[in-house]
């Protein structure tokens, strides 16, 4: 075991790249909740967009043409939660539930013909200068442009929360769907929108996977990442600000485990392996017991809105 082998710079530059999909996803979902509804489909969207945009990205030689495939395959996915939930008030846990299923064995079902075959490269960004300044240069300019795409969605989705109207719209939606109505703000229309969004972005988590971190289309290949993105909306109190924090958390076990096995440390390589969900479950427990389980979620997260006539 040699601990000197471990590049603190590439481990944390390796860590935004790790934290990227989980980020883009937890970003989108956010959203859904802050609207109040609660979407446990993002597995399956995020799956859902790492096939069609890998299955784009090879038709046409393009990546950036599979990103847009891949957030519009979620999106589809998420438009049928939305058409279920929102239109046909079907229960929101058991359909994002089901959601899930359906994204799994697409993706099995469109990805047969694929398994094997390498995605088109998706190119770093070397600033001049600035990407070669020591230590800083590594760590923040040297990745590829998604990394930044998802920083810029999380600073996006911040600034319209806070600042804007339609964030402001959206936020009453959720802590208060009644009130909101009866303030003349059209709710079921504010959710799709939403949820619309967050499938969009769970798409671009998945092909992230798929065309980034792999690249190469492989079953299974999101391994529960749709799972910790709702954890981490959870962990950051349905705030932007610490849902960067949350995923970047994530990324960072995960890519020290990987270092770790890299070494050989005396440790099972399965429990190194389960340490980036023990983790993350460690933390949702203790920040539940130390809010004594008062999370902030919004007031209406989950419940129907039935208009009166």
């Amino acid at each position: 075991m040699d601990l000197s082998a471990i590049n603190p710079i590439l481990l944390v530059a390796s860590l935004m790249v790790a934290a990227t999909p989980i980020l883009l996803a937890a970003i989108g979902e956010l959203v859904v909740e802050r609207a109040g509804v609660l979407n446990l489909g993002v597995e399956g969207m995020m799956i859902t967009g790492a096939i069609v945009g890998f299955i784009v990205a090879t038709a046409t030689g393009s990546p950036w043409i599979g990103f847009l495939g891949a957030a519009a395959g979620g999106a589809a996915l998420s438009l049928l939660f939305a058409v279920l939930t929102q239109f046909l008030l079907s229960n929101q846990v058991a359909t994002g539930l089901a959601l899930t299923l359906v994204g799994l064995g697409l993706s099995s079902l469109l990805g047969q013909n694929y398994v094997g075959i390498r995605a088109p490269s998706v190119p770093s960004i070397h600033i001049p200068v600035i990407s070669d300044i020591p230590v800083i240069g590594p760590i923040l300019f040297q990745h590829d442009p998604m990394v930044y795409v998802g920083l810029g969605i999380c600073l996006g989705v911040w600034a319209f929360l806070k600042y804007s109207r339609a964030g402001l719209v959206l936020r009453a939606v959720g802590e208060n769907h009644d009130a909101a109505h009866a303030l003349g703000y059209k709710v079921i229309r504010v959710r799709v929108l939403a949820i619309l969004f967050g499938g969009a972005c769970a798409g671009l988590g998945g092909a992230y996977l798929s065309l980034v971190r792999v690249p190469q289309w492989t079953e299974g290949v999101t391994a529960g990442a749709g799972w910790i993105a709702l954890a981490i909306v959870v962990f950051a109190s349905w705030r932007p600000g610490r849902l960067v924090i949350g995923a970047y958390l994530f990324g960072g076990v995960t890519v020290l485990q990987l270092n770790l096995q890299l070494v050989n440390v005396p440790i099972p390589v399965e429990i190194l392996s389960m340490a980036p969900y023990l983790v993350t479950i460690l933390t949702l427990v203790l920040l539940s017991a130390g809010r004594g389980g008062a999370m902030g979620a919004p007031g209406s997260l989950g419940k129907h809105f039935h208009a009166s006539s």
